[in-house]
């Protein structure tokens, strides 16, 4: 049995979790609410303060979807009661970052600026203290689509390994190379 498949999702206080007749499980609390279709081979049972996952065998693809739908299921419950957040650094000499609501203005050394239009369920800010790298915080209910994006933006200059310059997460550790070895 998959120990992750196995254990019950907990329902926070304030959290509602219904299942559709199409197997779609819908998630309501204090943020807001999210949907996820669930594969019809997958039982889902809401038992008071708890969800469980139950799969018919023990085939290799039923096996992997039930540790996949709870991870998910547990996700969208952590994400409408505390929500996600995450942050991108810019590294780089003239790198800059400016928002206009969800529209992200990013200068990253091309000849031209990028402009990025973030989802409209994610919130964007952006800050350029004097003397640090600019930063980009994008939060959401969704760890799916906040990730997606994330990588979207950080896939316009991945940070190169030699000085580190790129767009990288703020807790992310880049291993270094060193340079060319000294003349004879």
């Amino acid at each position: 049995m998959s120990r992750i498949g196995k254990k019950p999702v907990e329902i926070a206080k304030g959290v509602t979790i219904s299942v559709g007749t199409d197997n779609t499980v819908t998630v309501k609390g204090p943020k807001g609410e999210l949907k996820q279709a669930i594969d019809r081979d997958i039982k889902v049972e809401v038992k008071g303060e708890a969800v469980e996952f139950i799969r018919p065998t023990d085939q290799i693809r039923h096996r992997a979807l039930h540790g996949l739908y709870r991870s998910l299921i547990n996700n969208m419950v952590k994400g409408v009661t505390e929500g996600y957040t995450k942050q991108l650094e810019l590294v780089g000499v003239g790198y800059k970052a400016a928002n206009q609501g969800n529209i992200l203005d990013l200068s990253l050394g091309y000849s031209h600026n990028i402009i990025f239009e973030i989802p409209k369920e994610l919130k964007v800010t952006t800050a350029q203290e004097k003397g640090k790298n600019p930063t980009i915080t994008l939060e959401s209910i969704d760890k799916q689509l906040l990730g997606q994006v994330c990588a979207k933006i950080r896939s316009l200059r991945k940070p190169e390994p030699y000085k580190g310059k790129g767009v990288k997460f703020v807790d992310e550790v880049l291993r270094r190379k060193a340079g060319k070895s000294a003349g004879k």
